[in-house]
């Protein structure tokens, strides 16, 4: 595509960026009920299996919920709206993500995407089969551990207690203090359940709900940007649209799925135009025909074992390889 092309295409997007104000409010107000019922209910229920139940619904509702936080915090939804904005601010804490630190480091990936250089920032780390072979031993460790599938399973503590609150609180006190709000806030609701005899309830109105949707929602956004069809761009003929459009993934889901993610399986889109109502997203995919044939990825766990296979780029053919095909090529060339 050539920059008049990129523009033009943009441009086929702008009318789907329109929000219905009185939509935007429906869709927040059921997905916060949604979720206080659900919490309840793990809290009350008299049988495990129920608050069980309840708890996998509560992590399922909280991923919706993170959807409509990161539309506001892009201006797609209730821009403006300080009712909205407070609301957010607290759910943030809440969720292991403080605003201004998600806002930053998220615009940043936006603009970045697929990016050799940098990539680390706002997105999982990633370079070049050649830039792995180069790599110390110790910075080769560092990149396996960002990429783990353990580290994405357990990307409470892993992604979001330590890369969104005590990583940015460490490193600008001032500037992200509410991280450090929120990080204190989760040690203490911890450290108050186990004081108060409270874990069991905590568990699963808390703790569980949180694991799930962090999980999830790490995982969704590893597999949005390293999937089997994707292309990265060298740095200095990167653009935009071309990022969006071959360095973002659709994710394919049923109806179910697609209303707890909000969506955001039609990533590319999003990332062509960040400003479009996660409600609208199907629709300008429907409209606008260069938008139709992404690629693809999905959530069936052939597909996920496939994703988490992926590790580095391999300029030479083009496409994300494993771990070992940087050392079958050092073979094969001595």
């Amino acid at each position: 595509m050539d920059e008049t092309t990129d523009r033009a295409l943009i441009d086929a997007t702008r009318p789907f960026a329109r929000e219905s104000r009185a939509r935007s409010w429906v869709y927040l107000v059921t997905t916060f009920l949604l979720l206080g019922c659900a919490a309840v209910v793990a809290v009350r229920a008299p049988w495990w299996p129920l608050r069980l139940a309840a708890s996998v619904l509560e992590g399922l509702t909280i991923v919706r919920a993170f959807i409509l936080f990161h539309d506001f915090l892009h201006g797609a939804i209730l821009r403006g709206s300080g009712v909205a904005r407070a609301l957010f601010e607290v759910f943030g804490i809440a969720v292991m993500t403080p605003a201004r630190v998600w806002r930053e480091t998220h615009n940043y990936h936006h603009a970045h995407t697929a990016k050799i250089v940098g990539s680390n920032v706002g997105s999982y780390a990633m370079v070049t089969t050649d830039m792995w072979r180069r790599m110390s031993p110790r910075d080769r460790f560092r990149y396996r551990l960002v990429r783990h599938p353990l580290t994405i399973l357990f990307a409470y503590f892993t992604v979001f207690f330590i890369g969104m609150g005590v990583s940015p609180f460490r490193r600008a006190p001032r500037k992200h203090a509410v991280a450090g709000v929120a990080v204190a806030a989760h040690v203490l609701a911890w450290g108050a359940a186990i004081w108060l005899g409270l874990f069991v309830p905590f568990f699963f109105a808390f703790a569980l709900p949180l694991f799930i949707a962090c999980a999830l929602g790490a995982y969704m956004f590893y597999a949005q940007h390293n999937f089997v069809d994707m292309h990265v761009q060298p740095r200095e003929s990167w653009t935009y649209v071309r990022a969006a459009l071959e360095s973002s993934s659709y994710m394919e889901m049923g109806p179910v799925l697609r209303f707890f993610a909000g969506n955001i399986g039609y990533h590319h889109v999003h990332h062509l135009n960040s400003t479009i109502p996660f409600y609208r997203l199907p629709e300008a995919m429907a409209a606008i025909p260069a938008l139709q044939s992404p690629g693809r990825t999905s959530l069936a766990p052939s597909e996920i074992i496939r994703c988490l296979q992926l590790k580095l780029w391999d300029p030479a053919s083009d496409t994300m390889v494993g771990y070992e095909a940087a050392e079958v090529e050092v073979t094969e060339t001595v």
